[in-house]
């Protein structure tokens, strides 16, 4: 299916410039956002603590659910509204000083007993209740910090070995790329940074490479039937070539992400968040992030003018 008339010729080389300034930009916001938000907004799963989710009856501003607990001796730490306005699901986050391990069940009952007392609480139900303690917390944070860098290490040697360092450099580029911008969205929206973003930011870099060595493989094929054409020229033709594919796809990918982020209810939402976002991102650097850091490299090293 070509969606994108085979005579179009989009000088994309002459843009890349613009584009990379584009990506400055939002690097920069992604940087500001995580350094004012001091670093990603770290869930129970890697700080430690009591997480509570609940679901009421009717609309409660998440003051004043923190204010009520506060009365009865459970300060929390953070209450947040979660998934669609009509859902009225709050997760609420306490500390392991505030809620230990041992008095998880006096907690639950207390909980109960309030569901009775508050007219506000009214018909609400607890959907999940789980605590962590901070040891598995740190380790959680170094093991997911972990998993990226070794994506991103075995794309590179992947990469190297199907073609070539100044292919593999501009996809890794790329990949680092699409993360931090990624985290910036996360960080800028103040998403809670949970195991579900670190699943997606792993199926957003597994996206991006692929993306990317679908048009490397026609770069690299088109540059060895290429005559007097100009590398630059045959990289506008390749990218040109493979232009419908990339957009078939991600269209595609768009049309299972929505209906998610609509309709996933809380679980999935902030997944299909990392999704959404790294989807588009991903698409975008690998046109204008992988392409021109391999054009670069080959400048540098002198295998193109």
């Amino acid at each position: 299916m070509e969606i994108i008339k085979p005579e179009t010729h989009i000088g994309f080389v002459s843009k890349m410039r613009n584009a990379l300034l584009v990506s400055i930009v939002l690097i920069l916001i992604a940087i500001v956002s995580l350094i004012y938000h001091k670093g990603p907004n770290w869930g129970v799963e890697f700080m430690g603590g009591t997480e509570l989710h609940i679901k009421l009856s009717q609309r409660i501003k998440p003051g004043e659910i923190m204010a009520m607990l506060r009365d009865v001796g459970y300060a929390a730490d953070s209450v947040q509204s979660i998934g669609l306005s009509g859902d009225n699901e709050y997760l609420i986050q306490f500390s392991p000083e505030t809620v230990d391990f041992e008095g998880i069940q006096k907690f639950q009952n207390r909980l109960e007993e309030m569901f009775s007392e508050f007219p506000e609480f009214k018909g609400a139900s607890i959907l999940r209740l789980d605590f962590i303690g901070p040891k598995v917390g740190k380790e959680l944070i170094e093991k997911a910090v972990l998993s990226i860098l070794l994506a991103c290490v075995g794309i590179l040697i992947y990469l190297i070995i199907r073609f070539e360092f100044a292919f593999a450099m501009g996809g890794v580029i790329a990949l680092i790329h699409d993360t931090v911008i990624t985290l910036g969205a996360i960080s800028v929206t103040d998403k809670e940074f949970t195991l579900a973003i670190v699943a997606g930011l792993l199926t957003v870099i597994g996206y991006s490479v692929n993306d990317t060595i679908v048009i490397f493989d026609r770069i690299r094929e088109n540059l060895k039937k290429a005559k007097g054409k100009g590398f630059k020229n045959t990289i506008n033709e390749s990218l040109n070539q493979t232009l419908s594919r990339t957009i078939l796809t991600s269209l595609t990918v768009f049309l299972v992400l929505i209906p998610l982020f609509i309709l996933g209810g809380s679980v999935i939402h902030d997944f299909a968040f990392t999704l959404i976002v790294g989807v588009l991102i991903g698409t975008y650097s690998s046109i204008f992030v992988a392409t021109p850091f391999m054009i670069y490299w080959r400048q540098r090293k002198g295998a193109v003018t």
